[in-house]
């Protein structure tokens, strides 16, 4: 799960990774959670916040692209759970959140 929230996170547009709307999507680890990803039986859900500027459906088939070898034969699903305004490369507008 490490991998895939590595290779999400350095993804063209994707501002970070999300714990989805009560924080809860995470995988937990020996010693650590990798937060905005889960696995449900045969399917891998990953949860995101996106660049402002940024097309949605490309930045969704992107992160599939990415962790596609890594799903093992799982059905990835990736839910855009915010839109980030970044500030002249300085990070997240006063009042977002990633």
């Amino acid at each position: 799960m490490r991998e895939i929230a590595e290779r999400v996170a350095a993804c063209p547009g994707v501002a970070g990774l999300s714990g989805g709307r009560l924080g809860t999507v995470a995988t937990p680890l020996p010693g650590h959670t990798v937060q905005g990803v889960a696995v449900h039986g045969d399917e891998i859900e990953i949860h995101v916040a996106a660049r402002y500027g940024t097309r949605l459906p490309e930045l969704a088939r992107s992160v599939r692209d990415a962790v596609g070898d890594l799903a093992g034969g799982r059905q990835v699903h990736v839910v855009i759970d915010d839109v980030v305004i970044e500030d002249a490369g300085r990070g997240p507008a006063k009042g977002q959140q990633s």
